[in-house]
This record gives C-alpha cells, sequence and structure tokens, in this order.
C-alpha cells in the first residue's frame, strides 16, 4: 500500500514530455520563448516553437518514429485542420485565371521537385515505393509555416501573396498523389485493384463533398454572426471537429477537407472574410502543439540513419523549385531577386509532409523502416534550418522585395 501511495502521489510529477508536469513546462516554455524571440528579435513565434521542439529531440525526448500517441495524434490533426482551412480560404482563383503563369508555375515546380526527388532517391538506391514517398514530400509546401510567417510579420505584396498560393496549390497536389499512392500500396493482387480505386474515388468524392459541406456551414454561420466574436469562433472550431471526425469515421482525407473547404468558401462568393486568428485562443494553443510535435519528431540516431539521403532529397527539391521559378519569374510578373525570395519561401516542410507521411506508414510493409529514418531526418534538416533564422529571413524578403498587386484577379 505505502508503494502504491507513493508511486500514486510521484507519477503526475515526473518530468517527462508525455506526462502531464513534462507537457505543461513544455507548452509554457514554447510560449514564452515565441514571445520572447518576438519580442527581442522580431522573429515569428513559431521559431520558439520550433526551437523547443528542436532541444526535445536533440535530448532524446522526441516523439516516436512511427508517430505521436494517440491523444497528441488528435491535437496534430485538429490544428492542422485549422491552418489547412484558413490557407485554402486565402487561395483566389480568380487570381489565377488571370495570370495562368501562375498556375503553371504552381504545377511545374511541383512536378519537377517529385521527379528530381525521386531520381536522386533512386541514386542513393532507395526500394520504387521510398521514393515515390519522398517525391511527394518534395512536391509539397507546408503552407502552416507561411502562413504563420506572413501573417506574423505582416508581409504584404507579390512574394508573400504567390507563396501563400503555391504552398495551397503545392498540398493539394501533394495530398491528392498521396492517397493514390496510398491505395497503390494497399493492392496484393491483380484482383484487388478495382477495389482500390473504387475506395480511392470514394475518398476523393467524400472528401470534396464534405469538404463543401463543411464551407457552406461556414458561411450560414458568417452570414447571422459576427465571426470576430468569441462564441462564434468557438462555433466555427466545432464545426471543424465534426468535419475532422466525419472524415475519419469514413476514411476520407483529413488533409483534403479543411483545404478543400477553405477554397470553396473564399471562392464561392465575392464577399471578403474576416477570420479571428487562428481560430481563437483554443487554436492558437493546437498550433502551437503542432510546432513543437513536428520539431520533435527526430532523433539524432534517426538523422544518421538517413540524413546523407534526406540532405541529397532537400537539395534536388530546392534546385528544382528554384528552377521553375526562376525561368518564369518574368512572363508571370515578377523580378529575379522577388523569384529567388519566393525560392527560399518554397523551402518549409513541416506538419502536413509528416501525416501524409504517417499515414503512409500505417501500411503494413518492410519498406516503412526504410522510408521513415530518410522523411524525419529531412525533417530534422528542415527543423535546424527554422531554428538557424529562416522563417525571420524569408518574412524580411517577402516584405522587402514586394510590388503593387497588379496581377490580382
Amino acid at each position: 500500500m505505502p508503494d502504491n501511495l507513493l508511486s500514486w502521489i510521484t507519477l503526475p510529477w515526473t518530468l517527462r514530455p508525455d506526462t502531464l508536469l513534462g507537457a505543461t513546462l513544455l507548452l509554457i516554455l514554447a510560449a514564452l520563448l515565441g514571445e520572447v524571440v518576438w519580442r527581442a528579435l522580431r522573429w515569428p513565434r513559431l521559431m520558439g516553437y520550433c526551437i523547443v521542439g528542436t532541444v526535445l529531440a536533440l535530448s532524446g525526448g522526441g516523439l516516436h518514429p512511427m508517430g505521436p500517441p494517440t491523444a497528441l495524434r488528435l491535437a496534430v490533426d485538429v490544428a492542422l485542420s485549422l491552418l489547412l482551412f484558413d490557407a485554402g480560404s486565402r487561395l483566389n482563383l480568380r487570381w489565377l485565371r488571370s495570370n495562368s503563369l501562375l498556375l503553371a508555375t504552381s504545377l511545374a515546380e511541383s512536378v519537377l521537385s517529385a521527379i528530381a526527388v525521386y531520381m536522386v532517391a533512386r541514386l542513393f538506391e532507395a526500394p520504387v515505393v521510398v521514393s515515390l514517398a519522398l517525391a511527394l514530400v518534395g512536391m509539397s509546401v507546408s503552407p502552416g509555416v507561411v502562413l504563420r510567417v506572413v501573417s506574423e510579420c505582416h508581409a504584404a505584396g507579390q512574394v508573400s501573396e504567390r507563396v501563400m498560393a503555391l504552398s495551397t496549390l503545392n498540398t493539394l497536389y501533394a495530398v491528392l498523389a498521396g492517397r493514390l499512392l496510398h491505395g497503390w500500396l494497399q493492392v496484393d493482387s491483380a484482383d484487388e485493384v478495382w477495389g482500390e480505386l473504387a475506395r480511392a474515388l470514394f475518398s476523393f468524392c467524400g472528401s470534396f463533398l464534405l469538404g463543401a459541406g463543411l464551407a457552406i456551414a461556414v458561411a450560414v454561420i458568417a452570414r447571422r454572426l459576427d465571426l470576430r466574436n468569441e462564441n462564434s469562433t468557438m462555433l466555427l472550431l466545432g464545426f471543424v471537429l465534426l468535419a475532422l471526425v466525419i472524415a475519419k469515421t469514413l476514411q476520407l482525407s483529413t488533409l483534403l477537407v479543411p483545404l478543400v473547404a477553405g477554397i470553396w468558401l473564399r471562392n464561392g462568393s465575392a464577399r471578403p472574410w474576416v477570420w479571428p486568428r487562428h481560430f481563437g485562443t483554443a487554436g492558437g494553443v493546437l498550433v502551437l502543439v503542432l510546432f513543437v510535435a513536428v520539431g520533435s519528431a527526430w532523433s539524432p540516431a534517426v538523422v544518421m540513419e538517413g540524413g546523407k539521403l534526406a540532405a541529397a532529397v532537400l537539395a534536388a527539391r530546392f534546385a528544382a523549385k528554384t528552377l521553375v521559378v526562376v525561368a518564369l519569374a518574368r512572363p508571370s510578373g515578377v523580378s529575379l531577386r522577388q523569384a529567388l525570395a519566393l525560392s527560399v519561401s518554397l523551402l518549409p516542410l513541416s506538419a502536413t509532409a509528416w501525416v501524409m507521411m504517417l499515414d503512409l506508414a500505417a501500411v503494413p510493409s518492410p519498406w516503412v523502416r526504410e522510408l521513415m529514418p530518410a522523411f524525419l531526418s529531412a525533417l530534422a534538416w528542415m527543423a535546424l534550418l527554422c531554428s538557424a533564422r529562416w522563417p525571420c529571413s524569408t518574412a524580411c524578403a517577402m516584405r522587402a522585395r514586394s510590388i503593387p498587386a497588379r496581377w490580382e484577379g
């Protein structure tokens, strides 16, 4: 009895990230450090969140390579849904119609990045499936990181508008391609092909319909309530959570649903939307947890195992995106300096790619053991790069190299 009593008293105070005390202290530390770097250095607050996650990973207290525990995964999914919803609501399809070269830039740099990453992975003798999965990483850009940097640093102009549009479009391409790859990996024989195609089609159509339903529900709320009101904000958050639960229950894409909802909402009406920043205080806490979790989702041992392949993949990805963006800069209406700033702004690789890889890793297959070290090493390099002032330099580039939005549709 005394031993049980002692355990009951001391267990909640155990200083580990997976205990209540450890998680609380990490939350406080991340919030304080984020505020310090913002007030003292004018760096985005996510710098502080990423630094805390990076230190946690370097100390060996990071997340398990195969993903976070259930409760933390739910928080990650909700936070990412909020960010994707916000990112989708900023994509103006009329602008893409008036400047078709911007859409061409998006398609070209996504495809070329995927091809370059696939070829580099094959040169490192990675299996075909691993190379394809890493190609999805090369295609994607984290809209959450871009959105936070732009909003916190008040970046405005063509570079910031374009990087938000390109990151949203790249995420859309990567999520769609990821669902196809996930379905293909489920096929064990030729007889299962049609069944998996039917499931993939159901996932696509169901995700689009659910996203449209979420957008319509939010539009109805916005017409009757003030979205800046705290109660309205919680109502919006409740609808996003409901859509996430339905998507998980029906095995739809939890990434595609909020992204489609945001795009539908932005382009379904000419009326400008005024959003509460990150859906209020609750959303801000979830976003903080998201970036700390992503920053800690690796370990030094993982980097030692897959670091060289990851570095080569990231270099190929950056080179491919830069090549396309610079080549199409003048025709699409930006200068060479702005194109270079835009290329740097397309570097972030964060929660979206992480969740896609976790979904792929859930498929029982021996190649998962080779995929996760390479991907987590890429995530580690990006976390270290983030801690080395990437967001600050990117935000300064977006602000300093802005031009009038003469291409706005």
